[in-house]
């Protein structure tokens, strides 16, 4: 097998793991905090997309439309929590997975009538369009590059976030016990609104990046979400650590594994057998290291305390 091609697919893995923590981040912290089961945090991450792809078009500039697209995903998200999601904090799991789907469904059609059916065009920037020579003989792409860039920044600047300022203990805090953090006087509201924004702008940042290199469509956040399920369910719900690194455990194996396992099959067993059965396993291989992750520690690898 070929060094060069498990590089690239471990850079692939990297750059798309990265992005899936960005949206597995807010929702680890949401559950963790408020016990909130969020099925439209898929819809963040693709009105987020949509923003930017407009913004980008009227503006004429990737860059203000990444920034303005996501400051609108935040004031979104916050506004979905103030009159909606709000409402759902005291119910049980079953009715929030049924509200929360239900706004899914909404926001697919509201997009749907806003921009319509087809997909949405979001390119890159032209300074990031071409690819650069990391070594004699690999050249990767400057804009996957930029992404895991973005990714490992904003990855930083949130750990620097909940571990080092006040607002981040009291968001530790309510991930651990929120009944204590409560009779400690942590204004749970007003800190799980600041977490959505938060979520929700992390949600923006992942579309944004993307965009470019997946189909801006509507309902393109439903299969991504299920993965970022699996990463929380992984890393531990609750945590931030756990989540980053079940994203990049999931985006290497889901990402490497669509491509290498093909070509291990294909030297393995006849052409049309490899055809078959390689993007099966491919496909079902995040979900059998879900399920032993879960064997061995049911709480994830990072379980917070409480």
């Amino acid at each position: 097998m070929n060094a060069i091609l498990v590089l690239e697919q471990a850079l692939n893995g990297l750059q798309f793991g990265l992005m899936l923590f960005l949206l597995a981040a807010g929702l680890t912290l949401v559950f963790g905090i408020m016990d909130m089961i969020n099925l439209a945090h898929g819809s963040l991450y693709m009105v987020g997309a949509y923003l930017i792809a407009t913004l980008t078009q009227v503006l004429g500039s990737f860059w203000l439309g990444l920034g303005l697209g996501v400051l609108g995903a935040a004031v979104f998200g916050v506004l979905l929590e103030v009159s909606i999601l709000r409402r759902l904090y005291q119910r049980d799991h079953l009715s929030q997975v049924l509200g929360t789907f239900a706004i899914m469904l909404m926001c697919n059609e509201a997009v749907r009538m806003i921009w319509g059916a087809q997909p949405v065009a979001l390119n890159a920037p032209p300074t990031l369009a071409g690819p650069v020579e990391l070594f004699p003989g690999f050249s990767y792409s400057s804009y996957g590059l930029f992404i895991i860039a973005v990714g490992l920044l904003v990855a930083g600047l949130l750990y620097l976030l909940i571990s080092r300022t006040r607002v981040g203990m009291q968001v530790r805090a309510g991930a651990s016990n929120r009944e204590m953090a409560l009779a400690m006087g942590v204004d749970v509201r007003k800190l799980f609104t600041g977490v959505f924004a938060v979520g929700a702008a992390l949600c923006g940042i992942a579309g944004g990046m993307l965009g470019p290199m997946l189909a801006v469509q509507v309902g393109m956040g439903e299969s991504i979400l299920i993965l970022a399920f699996v990463v929380i369910v992984i890393g531990g719900i609750g945590s931030v650590r756990g989540a980053f690194l079940g994203a990049l455990i999931i985006g290497v194996i889901d990402t490497a594994g669509r491509t290498l396992i093909p070509l291990l099959f294909a030297s393995l067993m006849s052409a049309e057998a490899a055809a078959n059965a390689a993007p099966a396993v491919a496909s079902i291989m995040i979900y059998l290291l879900m399920a032993t992750v879960l064997f061995f520690r049911p709480r994830g690898l990072f379980p917070t305390h409480g």
